[in-house]
């Protein structure tokens, strides 16, 4: 029931951003439920035991609503034009990563990692790239190496007391971490997003090594 969803998502989403309207989105409501929001569902499901198996921790998934939320925003139309699952990892440490897909009507991206650090895990990235820096940096190249990017650091500048050309300086100017990329569809999806996510998770294993313990 997936080898249609990417397809049938995207002329959905299409035809969605040219008529971004409550009246449109009822009067095709039948279409979205039957053609994304189910296969969706289900593709979360039986993608979980399989990231169960590869990062050996229980999984909870997550479907986003289409709904916006226009209450601060200047834009007001009321849907997202995009179908974005989330995979939360149930590590049992103070902060899981997350693996995710998502479709938009040009393109799909999978990723994973911990979007924003709360504050003890990213004292603890702060010491580790500090202290370790070789090692984060090595398990981010054997993901980049394949193809993927990671998010843009939030920081212009390496934060103190640190030096502004320290050697991992790059790696201090996150405040979270995240890496995507667009997998290589062959028609499989389930087979895809097994190959990307295998891929993509020595970063946020890195990442439960740095919210496990704390840094001394």
């Amino acid at each position: 029931m997936f080898s249609t969803l990417i397809s049938d998502a995207e002329t959905f989403l299409r035809n969605l951003a040219l008529n971004n309207t409550r009246d449109w989105f009822h009067a095709h409501k039948t279409d979205y439920d039957t053609k994304l929001r189910d296969p969706a569902k289900a593709l979360l499901e039986e993608m979980s035991p399989r990231l169960s198996t590869l990062t050996g921790c229980p999984i909870s998934t997550k479907l986003f609503r289409p709904h916006r939320d226009v209450r601060f925003s200047k834009d007001k139309t009321p849907y997202t034009t995009h179908l974005h699952m989330m995979w939360s990892v149930q590590s049992g440490t103070r902060q899981d990563p997350v693996l995710f897909f998502g479709i938009n009507p040009s393109e799909v991206t999978v990723g994973t990692g911990m979007m924003e650090f709360s504050k003890d895990v990213l004292t603890d990235w702060r010491k580790m790239a500090d202290l370790d820096g070789d090692y984060l940096a090595s398990q981010i190249k054997s993901v980049t190496d394949k193809g993927y990017s990671l998010w843009d650091p939030k920081l212009k500048r390496v934060p103190p007391p640190f030096d502004k050309d320290h050697a991992h300086g790059d790696l201090l100017r996150h405040k979270g971490l995240v890496a995507t990329g667009h997998p290589i569809l062959s028609g499989d999806l389930v087979s895809d997003l097994d190959t990307a996510f295998a891929d993509l998770w020595p970063v946020s294993d890195m990442l439960i090594g740095v919210a496990e313990t704390p840094t001394l």
